[in-house]
């Protein structure tokens, strides 16, 4: 059934002439390997390096974070198979709607100015804030910084899908388009961004189906006053859904999410299945107000809570454990997912935003298998976002995850 599915994906995919290999055997590539070699003398060290010779194999407790957007541009077909060859068993496709009201794959309604390259086509002209070069003063003192932003919802899904996607990025500084465009920054790279295959959200749905991975689609908030053009945020959320249920999608295979608890509501009340599987993304450092609602989350009936990194971990002494949100979100029951580890680049600055309050103790690349490894034995985690899949499919496999 899955060779059948791939190859009717295949030839859909040959409309745009674009064909990709079978995802029949999952690789690490060298950078778990480069991270372990990193570590300190010791017993997670030795624990890591004791599974070198081990065969990759899918785990859910990887997610491919908008695939594999560390080396690949995000949300395209080339950057999911990354994923996918990495071991991730979920997948993830943040959801946005073009002008014509149709789900497509990006993570926000208004990066495609960053993520594509419609500054560089004849849709530039539709973009909500058409392209102003950054201005300059005599003495070539920056006065005011370039101004641009495409929505989604600027155009049709028919020019949507003529777009190539480009790694993220814009140069607020550029004089020009092509300055703008060439910003990606330099741990990251554009080798691979030479073709990116820009997806709906029902060809993600059918790639992930013939990937055999489970699939985490994220309603994002609309930057557009709902509702847009008769489509309100409830239909939204459920034509979200509503792929799933057309496509055959097990509910137990998907986990949509949200930042707007609203949305996660909405699923819970109306989505059945669907609805037991919701996500409540949570990004508030401030995590008081949070603990104190946990009791009210759960009587509403979510079962998934998905915190970012700083928020589950505490510096004690020197020593990365678990904060008091973990503790307290793991004794009301909840099933913790994080994100989004490999987002941050070389961690020698102390890895910025994702190691808030963890900034003093990382020094080096390696320790975000230090932080990884807490998230994993002592907060119980069940599974981690990645821009990198590879390293956490490692340390899940190495662990029995």
């Amino acid at each position: 059934m899955k060779k059948t599915l791939l190859c009717l994906f295949l030839l859909a995919l040959q409309a745009q002439a674009q064909e990709f290999t079978p995802v029949k055997a999952y690789s690490y590539g060298a950078r778990p390997f480069y991270l372990i070699d990193d570590l300190p003398a010791g017993e997670l060290k030795d624990s890591l390096a004791a599974c070198n010779a081990q065969s990759p194999q899918k785990t859910e407790f990887s997610i491919g974070h908008r695939g594999a957007p560390l080396q690949f541009p995000e949300h395209t077909l080339q950057s999911y198979l990354a994923a996918a060859r990495q071991g991730a068993g979920i997948i993830e496709c943040d959801v946005a709607f073009t002008k014509d009201k149709e789900l497509v794959c990006r993570h926000a309604q208004n990066d495609l100015h960053t993520t594509t390259n419609i500054l560089a086509t004849p849709l530039a002209e539709k973009c909500s804030v058409p392209f102003t070069p950054a201005q300059y003063d005599a003495a070539g003192n920056l006065i005011e910084e370039a101004k641009v932003e495409c929505r989604t919802s600027d155009i049709t899904l028919a020019e949507f899908k003529t777009l190539t996607g480009k790694m993220d990025a814009g140069n607020p500084k550029a004089r020009t388009v092509e300055e703008y465009m060439a910003a990606t920054p330099n741990w990251r790279t554009d080798l691979y961004s030479q073709n990116g295959t820009l997806m709906t959200h029902q060809e993600s749905i059918e790639l992930f189906k013939a990937l055999g991975v489970k699939m985490t689609p994220e309603l994002k908030t609309p930057v557009v006053e709902m509702p847009f053009d008769g489509f309100t945020q409830e239909q939204y959320a459920q034509k979200l859904l509503d792929e799933y249920q057309a496509a055959g999608v097990a509910a137990s295979k998907v986990f949509p999410q949200s930042f707007n608890y609203a949305d996660v509501q909405y699923w819970i009340k109306n989505g059945g299945d669907f609805g037991k599987q919701a996500v409540f993304l949570d990004e508030e450092l401030d995590t008081a107000a949070r603990i104190a609602e946990m009791p009210k989350l759960r009587e509403d009936g979510l079962n998934y809570l998905a915190p970012a990194m700083p928020m589950l971990l505490a510096n004690q002494d020197g020593k990365i454990v678990p904060s008091d949100y973990a503790k307290a979100a793991k004794s009301h029951g909840f099933k913790l997912i994080s994100w989004s580890i490999e987002r941050s680049g070389p961690l020698a600055n102390g890895g910025g935003w994702y190691y808030s309050g963890l900034n003093d103790l990382i020094k080096k690349d390696s320790d975000l298998l230090k932080v990884l490894d807490v998230l994993a034995q002592e907060v119980g985690i069940v599974a981690l976002f990645s821009d990198w899949p590879a390293t956490v499919t490692y340390y899940a496999n190495c662990k029995g995850l």
